[in-house]
């Protein structure tokens, strides 16, 4: 009598087996465009240096990008649904490529102010689509496999974009546009040529809103945006202007998010992928809630660092979970619109973070650290709470 025992998978083909080619085109397309996003860290500094812009203009120039970002996401969602998925996808990068070169050369005000609010409206078009796309091919138990695969992606490109483009913005910031306008066209091309169209029938976005759970969803998700987002609002100006860091100092010690995302993420995600959404996500949430009111204590280098590895640590825990809820509670022709609908929570956390964290800041770091932390720790329970309708979907 014989027996066979049947052979494991080697890990990286645990990590990146059964996936369908259209998603690699996809995942590849997000790395190229993510390791070219080098004007968008350096804006202040182009606006400021290049262009001669006062602080108070170029804080207006980033106000009005946060007005198109606003309505991006909620008119992407409805493009993706109503034309197509590769359409929109395509087509925004298209369009921002455009709008990159259009700032880049843009020397007046008036000129500035309108490429930049062009640019809100297109630059993240490809999310709901992206979005979409991945629940549409992706088998619904590889979903938070897939979505931590473009996460991972994304923060790879970026950690290498950053790099480059601190390097490149010493020969001229015009080499930033351009390698940003390129790496864009480069995804459009990519998507159109490799993915096929996943559009469905579709309805209406009254539809969505009707939708309790995913409303009560995108409180979280803005919950979630709000706690992050102050990495780079509040917690660049904390650092180094009350804990009188250096900006180099800063810098190191940022540089572990990205280390620990890139080294991490993969050897978990597969993991993390096979628990139950909603408390992995609530953990997440908490744990970063946790991470950001430990900053209050932070008096040097390495204390940041710390509070860093700790919110990161929840970070890479929600990597790939959001995409996967909204995609479970999403009808099939509306993926797009419901994938808008999240995206906008980070849109509007991008305006209210500077809103919410500048007064606290002022009144402490306590103040705006407790705030922060108890922000991430409502998030959790709040998606605790819409655990048990998250997994009836």
């Amino acid at each position: 009598m014989s027996s066979t025992t049947a052979e494991r998978p080697s890990f990286l083909k645990s990590q990146i087996g059964g996936l369908p080619r259209p998603f690699w085109a996809l995942w590849g397309g997000t790395l190229v465009n993510r390791l070219g996003t080098m004007v968008m860290p350096f804006t202040g500094v182009y606006l400021t240096q290049s262009r001669g812009l006062s602080v108070a203009a170029a804080g207006l120039v980033m106000g009005v990008f946060g007005a198109g970002s606003l309505l991006s996401q909620l008119v992407a969602g409805v493009l993706a649904d109503r034309i197509g998925r590769r359409a929109t996808l395509s087509g925004g990068m298209l369009a921002t490529a455009a709008c990159m070169l259009a700032l880049g050369y843009s020397t007046s005000l008036p000129a500035i102010l309108a490429s930049m609010f062009a640019l809100g409206l297109v630059i993240d078009v490809y999310r709901p689509a992206s979005n979409a796309l991945v629940a549409d091919l992706v088998s619904a138990e590889e979903r938070p496999r897939a979505y931590g695969l473009l996460f991972w992606a994304i923060n790879l490109g970026y950690s290498v974009g950053m790099t480059a483009g601190g390097w490149l913005a010493g020969l001229g910031f015009v080499w930033l546009f351009w390698i940003d306008a390129v790496s864009s066209v480069v995804f459009a091309v990519l998507v159109w040529r490799a993915v096929p169209e996943t559009r469905q029938v579709t309805g209406g976005f009254g539809v969505v809103l009707r939708d309790r759970v995913m409303v009560g969803f995108t409180l979280v998700a803005l919950g979630n945006a709000l706690v992050y987002s102050q990495t780079m609002t509040m917690l660049p100006v904390a650092m180094t202007g009350v804990v009188k860091l250096s900006p180099q100092e800063f810098g190191v010690a940022m540089a572990l998010n990205g280390i620990l995302i890139v080294v991490v993420q993969p050897l978990v995600s597969g993991w993390l992928g096979r628990r139950d959404p909603a408390r992995t996500f609530a953990l997440g949430l908490a744990v970063m809630g946790v991470g950001f009111a430990m900053t209050a204590y932070v008096t040097n280098v390495l204390g940041l660092a710390v509070t860093i590895v700790i919110w990161t640590a929840g970070e890479i825990v929600t990597a790939g979970i959001p995409g996967a809820i909204v995609a479970a509670l999403a009808p099939a022709e509306l993926r797009g619109r419901y994938s808008g609908l999240f995206g906008f929570s980070w849109s509007l956390s991008a305006v209210l973070a500077p809103l919410l964290g500048g007064p606290l800041l002022e009144l402490g770091s306590g103040a705006l650290w407790f705030t922060i932390g108890g922000v991430g720790l409502a998030s959790a329970a709040g998606m605790l709470l819409l655990g048990p309708a998250v997994r009836r979907r």
